[in-house]
């Protein structure tokens, strides 16, 4: 299994990140705020360590691994103080702590649609993980096209001072939904494409996500006709919870 890792900064280079914003309000914070990354980035560990072990173990018993690959990542400063002012919240650590349930994330791409159900239902079962917020844009994808499954949760992070409790985002997605989503975000976000390509290419792509889950349905129909005896049955969605607004999210002692 491939895992990438971005943004994984260590505790200096989150010091020197957060000062060179020049904000005052979060420059007052830099030593929480230089924490908290360092506690959501070993809570991230610990949840790519987790799957990893779930994926050893389908390998074993299934003779499948269903996971293709896992990437890593931190919201780095400069986007968590953009993400702040969009949403009208003070530069504090309170609201990060509060708000913010996607500093620390894991993208696990699934080599095929069943997988994702199945990778994160046994991930939410384990008994010190607790599914905060899940957003399925699989069964309900977004207008663009977009399609992925999104879940917060919390997991125990043990620390010299203590187990703390912190949150992480997982996206668990296919190969062909990653593939999608990689050129749609630079289709969007890409400073030299102009609003006309956007809408034009748009539209396609709209198009390709449909014709996208159908041809992954059917190679997967291929897939379980051809090892059938080892096939991961499908799973039903067991879990619910609560928007995150909803919940109690503040880190805290375990």
């Amino acid at each position: 299994m491939i895992l990438a890792r971005e943004n994984l900064l260590n505790i200096k280079q989150i010091q020197r990140e957060l000062m060179a914003l020049g904000d005052r309000r979060m420059a007052n914070n830099v030593t929480q705020m230089a924490d908290y990354y360092q506690l959501c980035q070993l809570a991230v560990n610990e949840i790519g360590t987790k799957l990893d072990n779930l994926d050893a173990d389908y390998a074993i018993h299934y003779d499948h691994n269903p996971i293709h690959h896992m990437e890593e990542r931190m919201k780095d400063p400069r986007s968590l103080q953009g993400k702040l002012r969009r949403k009208g919240l003070a530069p504090s650590i309170t609201s990060v702590y509060n708000h913010i349930f996607d500093l620390g994330g894991i993208r696990v791409v699934t080599n095929y649609l069943n997988d994702v159900y199945t990778v994160a239902n046994n991930l939410i079962a384990q008994s010190d993980v607790e599914l905060l917020k899940r957003k399925d844009y699989i069964k309900h994808p977004k207008p663009s096209g977009y399609r992925s499954l999104h879940l917060v949760v919390t997991v125990p992070v043990f620390q010299a001072s203590g187990v703390k409790i912190a949150p992480v985002e997982v996206q668990i997605r296919t190969v062909g939904m990653d593939m999608w989503a990689s050129l749609e975000h630079k289709l969007r976000y890409k400073t030299s494409v102009s609003t006309e390509q956007v809408a034009h290419y748009g539209k396609q792509l709209h198009d390709y996500a449909d014709e996208l889950t159908d041809i992954e349905e059917n190679m997967q129909a291929i897939f379980y006709q051809l090892d059938g005896k080892m096939a991961l049955p499908e799973t039903v969605d067991t879990f619910d919870a609560p928007d995150v607004d909803e919940a109690d999210t503040t880190t805290k002692e375990a």
